[in-house]
């Protein structure tokens, strides 16, 4: 009896097994629905909030990082803070979350938080601290209907499954405390 249980369990194994795949990758398939991705260009922003902005080089790692990016990366400034805007043309898991990178720099992440600036808009803020240094860092993701997210996993999802059309817009702010 104890050979039949066995071999009718191995026999299970093997489409159980092709089951958890099919249904692990099946959000990654594009929904029949879906739009196209656009893949137009866009110009980095002029101004932001009323100010005009001014381009800042990329480091090399960020050219790098840039090189691969499915869509435009730009550092600007308006004098007070720092602005980094990526047009992103696709779904990709190399738009993360800010405090991602921040942690990745050495900075410790504080005061997370949902914020509404002054024109009600929903943003994701935190403070990044590293050697005495106090950056306020805010982003939000914005799609081409105007939909923002403010969960780069959360608009990664919307973006494959086809329920946030792009292109869409990743801006991040930092400004020193």
């Amino acid at each position: 009896m104890r050979a039949v249980d066995r071999s009718t369990r191995h026999r299970w194994q093997l489409p159980f097994a092709a089951l958890l795949l099919a249904c692990a990758l099946a959000p990654l398939a594009s929904p029949p629905s879906a739009a196209p991705r656009s893949t137009a260009t866009r110009e980095a922003p002029t101004e932001w909030e009323g100010r005009a902005l001014r381009p800042l080089a990329l480091s090399a790692v960020e050219q790098r990082f840039a090189a691969r990016f499915p869509g435009q990366i730009a550092r600007l400034t308006d004098g007070e803070q720092v602005l980094v805007w990526r047009a992103v043309t696709a779904p990709t898991r190399m738009l993360h979350p800010a405090a991602d990178c921040y942690r990745g720099l050495g900075y410790r992440i504080a005061d997370a938080r949902l914020e509404r600036d002054a024109r009600q808009r929903l943003w994701r803020c935190f403070v990044a601290e590293r050697g005495g240094q106090r950056l306020r860092v805010c982003e939000r993701i914005v799609d081409a209907q105007g939909q923002a997210y403010t969960d780069a996993s959360s608009w990664f999802w919307a973006a494959q499954l086809g329920q946030s059309i792009g292109p869409w817009q990743a801006l991040t702010t930092a400004r020193a405390l």
